[in-house]
This record gives C-alpha cells, sequence and structure tokens, in this order.
C-alpha cells in the first residue's frame, strides 16, 4: 500500500480451515499455497496466505466474519474500511483481514466474478468455466484453486514475479495435457500479441 510498510502474519492453511468452513459460502485457497497443495508439498515460503470466494456471496463473508475480523478494501494501493452496512461493488475484488484490535494482517480475499453458473476471468471474460469446476480438494478436505486457473491468474498479471516462474516450473508438469492446453490458451486469448509462457506450455519439458 502507499508508503507504508505492512506487516503480515498469515494463519496457516488449517486455521483458515476452521474459520471458514462453518461459512455457508463456497470458498478456496488461491495463490502459491493452492499450488503447494496441488503438489501436496511447501514448495517455498509465502509471505501471505489468499482466499478466494465469489463476488456475489461478499455479504455473506462480512456477516460471518464480523465482529471478530476487520476487514478493509485494497484499491489502487489505499486500504478502505470496509463498512458493515455496503454491498462491495464489482471494483473491489481484493480484501484484507487483520483480527480486530490488532495491526498485523492474517489473510487475503479475492472476489471471483460470476455469471450465472460460471466463474469468469476479469481480465479477458471470454475465459470461463462451471464455478462446480474451478476448485479441487486436498486430502485434508482443504479445497483449493485449480491449478491452471491459479497458473492463469499469475501469469496474466501486468507483472510476472520470479515465484510466479517458479510455481510455473513446479507445476507445469504435473497437469494433464488438457489443463495445459487449457492454460496456454486462456493465456492466449489474453494476450493476442503472445505471452512468453505459451512457447513454454508444450509437450516438451519445461527447463
Amino acid at each position: 500500500m502507499k508508503n507504508k510498510p505492512e506487516v503480515w502474519q498469515p494463519l496457516s492453511i488449517n486455521k483458515i480451515g476452521t474459520i471458514f468452513a462453518p461459512i455457508p459460502l463456497k470458498w478456496w485457497i488461491a495463490g502459491g499455497w493452492a499450488l503447494d497443495l496441488y503438489l501436496r508439498n511447501q514448495t517455498r515460503q509465502h509471505d501471505d496466505i489468499d482466499i478466494v470466494i465469489l463476488q456475489r456471496d461478499n455479504k455473506i463473508l462480512q456477516q460471518f466474519l464480523h465482529p471478530e475480523w476487520e476487514l478493509f478494501k485494497a484499491h489502487k494501493g489505499e486500504l478502505i474500511r470496509w463498512r458493515s452496512d455496503e454491498f462491495l461493488h464489482s471494483k473491489y475484488d481484493n480484501l484484507w483481514v487483520r483480527k480486530k484490535g490488532e495491526k498485523v494482517w492474517s489473510y487475503q480475499v479475492m472476489l471471483l466474478e460470476t455469471d450465472g453458473d460460471y466463474w469468469v476471468y476479469k481480465r479477458e471474460k471470454t475465459v470461463r468455466k462451471f464455478v462446480n469446476e474451478i476448485g479441487m480438494l486436498s486430502p485434508e478436505g482443504i479445497p483449493y484453486l485449480r491449478p491452471e486457473i491459479q497458473l492463469l491468474y499469475k501469469g496474466g498479471s501486468s507483472v510476472l514475479r520470479e515465484k510466479d516462474e517458479t510455481d510455473l516450473k513446479n507445476v507445469i508438469w504435473k497437469l494433464a495435457i488438457s489443463e495445459r492446453l487449457w492454460l496456454k490458451k486462456a493465456l492466449a486469448k489474453q494476450f493476442p500479441a503472445g505471452h512468453r509462457w505459451c512457447d513454454r506450455i508444450e509437450m516438451k519439458r519445461y527447463e
């Protein structure tokens, strides 16, 4: 956030599961942790932990987290407190959450756009899947975002970070051919002029 160092003490995956399991909405672990859940192994350090829910369920989330947790809208480099009487406009898709009265951040919640029964990729709205098909379940019963979708969010970002390249290398050859092709086609739709990952998502090993 603007000119302000933010301190994170992210919760564990198990703790997130304890908080979110009673909430009557769909949710999934996202970010690098989602990929590690898929691999069943922690491959690198994670500075935070992300959860995704459907944007239309935002008031349900607030109802169950309030008043124990404080929720802030992250928008254009600023953190804005989310009022209890406010249904979030679709332009807000990133929430930072901390325990009430504390200064450190515990987890982020991303809000996914939908169209009826479909999840819609906000950066290229022709890319979509049935909501019931965007997640997987860990052996411990923790829901997480499918790896090809998580890699799309990473690859489709305005800045590719070193950890995103590492995540691609760790995960891409664990995916089925159909999943790799889905990712390649989705990136090609978002970047018709080309994307450097597309050349790497081939039927030969990525080095």
